[in-house]
C-alpha cells in the first residue's frame, strides 16, 4: 500500500484494498502501542490540528497518536484559527502548509476540509464534517474486525437519522469493505440517493448488501451490529430536537431491540452518547420532553453487549494508521 502524500477526505477515494490494509495497519500499531514497541516513525514533522468543531475524542487521537509516531502537534481551536472569517481556507491552507507535515480539519462544511486539500501542499485529513467522518468508520471496523474475525457479511444496522456524516460514512464503508449495511429509520432519514445509487454500484462488486427499512423488526433480526448516534448534532438549533425526537423515538436502541438483533449482536455509537442524566444538554432535553435518555438506553449503553469505549480507543490507532501510511 503507497498512501504518502494522499490526502484522506472521505472513505469514496479510496479503494476497499486500501481501506482493508488501513485497518490491518491500525491492528498493528495497536498491538505495538500495547506491547510498549516504539513506533516513532514520522520523527520531527509536525502537524496542525484545526477544529472548528470542538471534540474530546478527535482531538485525544490525533494528538497521542502523533506523539507515539515523533510528532509535534499545535491545536488551533475556533479562536485560534481565522479560518474563514479573516482568512480564507486557500490562504489557511498554503501558509500551515509552508510549516507544517500535515493538517487535520475537524468542522462544518465538507467544502472546507476539500479547498484545504486542494490548496495544501501536505497531507490533509478529515477529523470529521457535517457530511463524513472517516477515522470514525475506519475504528469502526478495526473494532467489527476484532469482535467478528472478519469483516465480509457482517450485518450493520444504523438506527436513526442516517442523511449525515455517520449514515454516509457507515454505508460507504461497509459497501468498500464487504459488510451488510442496514439504515433503519423513517423513510426521509434515508442517505442522499444519489449516494445511494454509489454505494449499490461499489456493494455489487464487493459483495455486500445495503437495505434501507422503517420496520424496526424487520431491520434489526439477525443483526450483528446495532449502531446508533445522536438524533440532534453539535451546532444544530435548539428547535430540531421536537421533530426529531417525535420521528425518532421508536427507533431508540433499547434491550428489546437487542434482543431482536441476537445474543452475539454487538452495540456500537461514536459519542458522546445521551445514555443518561448526566449531561448539562443531556438532563436538559430529557427534562423538556419528559425523557430518561434519547437514542440509546442506559440498559444498552453499560451493559456487556456494548463495545463503545474499545471503539473509541481505536479511534487513535486508526487515527495513527492514517498520518503514518499519508505521511
Amino acid at each position: 500500500m503507497d498512501l504518502k502524500g494522499r490526502d484522506f477526505l472521505k472513505l469514496l477515494d479510496f479503494t476497499g484494498e486500501e481501506l482493508a490494509e488501513l485497518v490491518d495497519l491500525s491492528a498493528r500499531f495497536k498491538q505495538m502501542k500495547n506491547s510498549g514497541i516504539s513506533h516513532r516513525y514520522c520523527e520531527g514533522k509536525n502537524i496542525a490540528l484545526i477544529f472548528e468543531k470542538t471534540s474530546t475524542r478527535t482531538r485525544c487521537s490525533f494528538e497521542v497518536a502523533a506523539r507515539d509516531l515523533g510528532m509535534g502537534t499545535t491545536y488551533l481551536d475556533p479562536s485560534g484559527s481565522q479560518i474563514g472569517r479573516k482568512e480564507s481556507a486557500a490562504d489557511t491552507a498554503r501558509v500551515l502548509s509552508s510549516i507544517y507535515d500535515g493538517i487535520e480539519y475537524r468542522g462544518y462544511g465538507q467544502r472546507t476540509v476539500e479547498l484545504l486539500a486542494q490548496y495544501a501542499d501536505v497531507p490533509v485529513w478529515n477529523g470529521l464534517t457535517d457530511e463524513a467522518h472517516p477515522t470514525q468508520v475506519l475504528a469502526d471496523m478495526l473494532t467489527i474486525k476484532e469482535r467478528f474475525g472478519s469483516l465480509k457479511g457482517v450485518k450493520l444496522v444504523y438506527m436513526g437519522d442516517a442523511r449525515f456524516n455517520m449514515g454516509n460514512s457507515l454505508m460507504v464503508g461497509c459497501a468498500k469493505l464487504g459488510l451488510d449495511f442496514t439504515a433503519c429509520a423513517p423513510e426521509e432519514f434515508f442517505p442522499d440517493k444519489k449516494l445511494i445509487d454509489q454505494c449499490l454500484g461499489i456493494a455489487s462488486e464487493s459483495g455486500s448488501t445495503l437495505r434501507f427499512e422503517s420496520d424496526v423488526d424487520k431491520a434489526v433480526r439477525g443483526a450483528d451490529v446495532i449502531y446508533t448516534d445522536v438524533w440532534v448534532s453539535m451546532g444544530e438549533p435548539e428547535e430540531v430536537w421536537a421533530e426529531r425526537i417525535g420521528r425518532l423515538a421508536p427507533y431508540q436502541v433499547n434491550a428489546d431491540v437487542m434482543n431482536k438483533a441476537g445474543s452475539d449482536a454487538v452495540f456500537m455509537h461514536c459519542l458522546p452518547a445521551y445514555h443518561d442524566l448526566n449531561t448539562d444538554i443531556g438532563r436538559k432535553m430529557c427534562e423538556k420532553f419528559d425523557r430518561s435518555c434519547m437514542e440509546v438506553t442506559d440498559e444498552v449503553f453499560e451493559s456487556g453487549r456494548s463495545v463503545v469505549f474499545q471503539e473509541a480507543e481505536n479511534r487513535m490507532h486508526t487515527i495513527k494508521a492514517v498520518m503514518a501510511a499519508t505521511l
